[in-house]
């Protein structure tokens, strides 16, 4: 599941992220599908599971970013007022983060796994597909290349 320029395009974040985590994250995404493809419906069921409740990198920054701010304005009030500063910052890289899509810390949430909503979807809606979720929709016969192109790249052609 190589990362495509469409998405990355359309991904404000994965446009963010050097291509070498990208493919990181691709090839982990690849190698959970490898792998649940030889599993029971039950265990596939079990990832999904896991796979709803996995944060994603936005809601990871929102909890760091709202921990700070609470942490620095406590300790602008109590200890010292320079504090607060640090409490400007982490706004200022949210508003950031807003208008662009990246802010310093997505680089060290990427590194450290972080995924995005997208890419947590990729590769649950792969494993329904393995489980056969999907098997009773008929295709739209405009969609058959593409579905058929996708089938040859999951297979690994």
């Amino acid at each position: 599941m190589q990362h495509t320029q469409e998405s990355s395009q359309t991904d404000r974040v994965r446009r963010h992220t050097p291509v070498n985590v990208l493919e990181a994250v691709d090839r982990r995404i690849e190698e959970s599908v490898r792998f649940y493809s030889t599993q029971p419906d039950s265990v596939i069921q079990q990832r999904i599971e896991e796979l709803d409740r996995e944060w994603d990198i936005e809601r990871r920054l929102e909890a760091t970013a709202s921990t700070a701010v609470v942490v620095t304005c406590a300790l602008g009030m109590v200890v010292n007022k320079k504090w607060f500063l640090l409490t400007a910052i982490v706004g200022g890289f949210l508003f950031q983060h807003a208008l662009q899509g990246w802010c310093p810390p997505i680089p060290a949430f990427r590194r450290l796994g972080a995924r995005t909503r997208k890419e947590i979807d990729r590769e649950k809606f792969a494993l329904k597909a393995l489980r056969g979720d999907f098997k009773d929709l008929p295709p739209r016969p405009e969609q058959a290349p593409e579905i058929a192109a996708q089938a040859l790249q999951a297979a690994g052609a």
